[in-house]
């Protein structure tokens, strides 16, 4: 009963946070329920009808999420998630609160849980997943995780203590976590893209030694980053068999398809007819600054949140294929984004962007990367720069044509800056 009670309060509160525009209350509620019950999580699952699926990787979270989560209700299924990408433990607490009328109904109810890598182990200790979907590692925040072996290690311990009944999905394409799972006592079921058109890695990838041995990994084919077709010629660790599936869907980029692919097989073991899983698929809307698209006085404004040299090299690869060429990068360096911001030299700029792009820059490190773009491409025709860009949004969104889009790559805490300047709410 006080859970329910603590629940109760707590929603009025996020209700309250939502209507005065303060923000999503997807953080606060959830932060107070933990400080005053720590079991918050724990005993609401156990008590009320719920089935856990946990979402964890570097990349892609928070848009697999939303694609599960669309293809469950298309199937007439009861699904909440933590959908604003408030993927620590006062998310997950946060999104039992905002939900708490669906849970109060005593039906089966699915929850899908996006955790941060580094909040894996402790989700796990408060939650057992029925369904655990196992994305992809990459460096991300290395002041604050440290490097990509070091999070895979701690993953490869808390997995071998976990329920024997959790089915895994796991991306196949990613050395890292083939490894990680190896040893479990469940059978994974993987996924992975078909053939790739390279055959070698990219300078910045994370991944191209053998994390069992420590030889040299060869690919036949890479989708990008350590992504790819892989095995080790010394130990014959490799590439698992994968289910590799053409999927329609309406965000662009190869990373989406691994995203999509997470979510085809993730349903299809929930027993989810594959017309029904397709159709959600191509119906899902973007995420929380995930290929979000805006209006602002006839331009289009599109947000690639972009937080790690694989997820910034795939966002400008992508913008690329789309034929974009203006552009405004915001980088900060704060708790949610990482105080290291050295990563940028490690985006492939020098290939991806155009001479003749129009390049608007800001965020805390402004500065740093400016500098970083002006190495790229010292002939860029127009780069500019703004300490405070609420003073000059305007002005860079008027500056590009009617009916041409600008693609903004901001980090977390600036994209959560950049939403609020263009819908007026940020997250509480």
């Amino acid at each position: 009963m006080k859970n329910e009670l603590l629940s109760l309060g707590l929603y009025h509160v996020a209700q309250l946070i939502r209507t005065t525009g303060l923000g999503h209350g997807s953080t606060w509620p959830g932060h107070i329920a933990l400080k005053l019950n720590p079991d918050f999580i724990e005993e609401v699952i156990k008590k009320k009808n719920i089935i856990p699926i946990v979402i964890a990787g570097t990349n892609g979270k928070t848009t697999t999420a939303r694609m599960l989560t669309t293809v469950l209700e298309k199937s007439n299924m009861s699904v909440f998630q933590n959908e604003s990408g408030s993927n620590l433990l006062n998310g997950v607490a946060s999104s039992i609160i905002l939900h708490s009328t669906i849970l109060s109904a005593q039906q089966e109810t699915h929850a899908i849980f996006e955790v941060d890598e580094n909040a894996l182990t402790k989700l796990l200790k408060k939650v057992t997943p029925k369904y655990l979907v196992l994305l992809n590692l990459f460096r991300d925040q290395l002041d604050r995780y440290g490097e990509v072996r070091t999070i895979a290690m701690k993953w490869k311990e808390t997995l071998s203590r976990l329920h024997s009944e959790t089915e895994i999905i796991a991306n196949g394409d990613d050395p890292l976590i083939v490894w990680i799972c190896e040893a479990l006592k469940q059978s994974p079921s993987y996924f992975g893209l078909a053939a790739g058109k390279k055959t070698k890695t990219e300078h910045a990838a994370d991944s191209i030694y053998c994390p069992r041995c420590g030889k040299k990994l060869v690919y036949a084919s890479v989708q990008f980053s350590h992504l790819g077709d892989w095995k080790c010629p010394s130990c014959g660790l490799k590439r698992p068999k994968v289910l590799s599936e053409e999927i329609s869907l309406p965000l662009v980029g190869s990373y989406n398809q691994y995203n999509g692919l997470a979510a085809f097989l993730t349903a299809q073991i929930l027993g989810i007819d594959k017309k029904t899983t397709l159709s959600g698929l191509s119906d899902m809307t973007p995420a929380f600054g995930r290929q979000e698209t805006f209006q602002r006085d006839g331009r289009n404004i599109t947000i690639f949140l972009s937080k790690n040299p694989t997820g910034m090299n795939e966002s400008l690869r992508t913008i690329k294929e789309l034929g974009g060429n203006y552009y405004l990068f915001l980088l900060n360096d704060r708790i949610p984004d990482g105080r290291d911001v050295s990563w940028i030299w490690d985006v492939d700029f020098e290939d991806l962007l155009q001479k003749d792009s129009h390049v608007h820059v800001s965020g805390d490190r402004a500065w740093d990367m400016s500098l970083r773009i002006k190495y790229a491409h010292p002939v860029v025709n127009h780069i500019d720069t703004y300490e405070i860009i609420e003073r000059a949004f305007d002005d860079i969104v008027m500056g590009v044509p009617a009916g041409e889009t600008l693609f903004i790559l901001p980090t977390y805490s600036a994209m959560l800056e950049i939403r609020k300047i263009l819908t007026g709410r940020k997250i509480l």
